[in-house]
């Protein structure tokens, strides 16, 4: 075997086996979604015999996951819009504008990516108690644009820190102001930008556990990911109710991963480089 093809398969052989580790679980929740309560006792790895998509039906309607699904949408909707609009304006500014102290700001947003959630939860709390804002959508919202703002500008500020400064001159002389530039020019040049960033948001947000349980502690305001964790707790003797509650929430993602696949490998290496 020459040292090219044996390079290779040193390379394919482990990408394959992570890949099999990462779709297998999908595949096994699948399985056990579609298989009623005395197959899954029997024999938990078997084939199901045929499907039983009442499984679905029930976690969609009985424990309320369709309003859980609602409140996903609504909260990463916004969520995601305003983070777009925030960290593209602070990422033109801090790439493409010189003011006073932009180096030291930058900086300090690339300290906060290293901070972790578990460190201001507790100061985050009781603010938000102390402002009204437990158990509403806008503290929640507020508190995922506060937790992926600074991923978010150090995003954009790699990306517009590659636009030539001579588009910003033009456009300058053309007689536009700093929000002109923004607005008209740099704006739609960051669509890719906005769709990689806005992608990876999303994912975020919609997967998180940790911030919607302190956010929204009552069960009518709960996140779908807060959701098909109480499954396991309601239905331990019935795992393929939980194992269908885990597919709904899986879904979406899903969806998102294979259409947008392109779009997230962009997002994630956006700062990487620098043109």
């Amino acid at each position: 075997m020459s040292g090219a093809r044996l390079t290779k398969w040193v390379i394919a052989v482990p990408m394959a086996a992570l890949a099999l580790a990462t779709i297998y679980p999908l595949v096994f929740t699948a399985n056990v979604a579609m298989k009623t309560r005395r197959e899954y006792v029997l024999d938990r790895f078997s084939l199901f015999d045929s499907l039983h998509w009442e499984n679905i039906a029930k976690a969609w309607t009985s424990v309320g996951m369709s309003r859980y699904f609602l409140n996903s949408v609504i909260v990463v909707a916004c969520s995601v819009a305003l983070l777009l609009l925030l960290g593209s304006m602070a990422g033109f500014a801090l790439g493409r504008l010189r003011f006073r102290g932009s180096s030291a700001l930058f900086v300090g947003i690339l300290a906060a990516l290293f901070i972790p959630f578990q460190v201001i939860m507790v100061p985050l709390a009781r603010m938000m108690a102390g402002t009204g804002l437990i158990d509403t959508y806008p503290g929640l919202v507020l508190a995922y644009v506060a937790q992926f703002l600074p991923f978010t500008i150090f995003l954009f500020t790699s990306f517009y820190a590659t636009v030539p400064p001579e588009i910003i001159d033009a456009a300058r002389i053309d007689g536009n102001t700093v929000y002109g530039v923004y607005w008209r020019i740099m704006l739609p040049m960051g669509a890719p930008a906005l769709l990689s960033v806005g992608v990876l948001d999303a994912l975020f947000c919609w997967n998180d556990v940790l911030i919607s349980l302190l956010m929204m502690p009552s069960a009518e305001h709960r996140t779908l990911m807060v959701g098909v964790t109480s499954l396991r707790g309601q239905y331990s003797d019935d795992i393929p109710t939980f194992a269908s509650g885990v597919l709904i929430a899986a879904i979406p993602v899903l969806v998102v991963y294979f259409f947008l696949q392109r779009q997230i490998a962009d997002g994630v290496t956006a700062g990487s480089t620098k043109g």
